[in-house]
């Protein structure tokens, strides 16, 4: 009998070369990267939980959605989002999520995800450099410019 598996892979669509990667300075230039690749059909329907994959020069390798959730929440599976960072090599990650209300404050389960996913990635030796609120009118919020990251 032959032992057979499947192959997991992770791809990149689109075909951007990494010379021509964003580079990310400050929380505005994550910010209008995800705006820009956010839905515009469904960023004031549904809340949806993304992530900016980094390489060690904080330039962006891409953007995975983790997860698509109701109105006012999305469940966050940190074993997928963690999946993810490790397939993809990536060094450093930044958190994002939407409001539909236009709402700029987080909640609490914001907060407690987002130190949930702090604490694993650090034993990983993954960096979380900001979690980022983004709202329908392009507005954003930064947990790492308010000093709660």
């Amino acid at each position: 009998m032959e032992n057979k598996v499947n192959e997991i892979k992770i791809s990149y669509i689109g075909g951007v070369k990494s010379a021509f990667w964003k580079k990310i300075n400050h929380s505005q230039d994550a910010a209008n990267l995800l705006y820009e690749n956010w839905d515009k059909d469904t960023i004031e329907v549904h809340e949806s939980f993304k992530i900016l994959l980094l390489n060690n020069s904080n330039k962006v390798k891409g953007v995975h959605q983790i997860s698509q959730g109701g109105i006012t929440g999305t469940l966050v599976d940190i074993r997928l989002l963690f999946a993810t960072i490790l397939k993809s090599l990536s060094v450093a990650i930044i958190l994002a999520h939407n409001h539909p209300s236009g709402k700029l404050k987080p909640s609490e389960a914001d907060i407690n995800i987002t130190n949930k996913i702090k604490r694993a990635a650090k034993f990983l030796d993954i960096l979380v450099l900001d979690h980022l609120i983004v709202v329908p009118n392009g507005g954003y919020y930064s947990f790492k410019d308010e000093g709660i990251l």
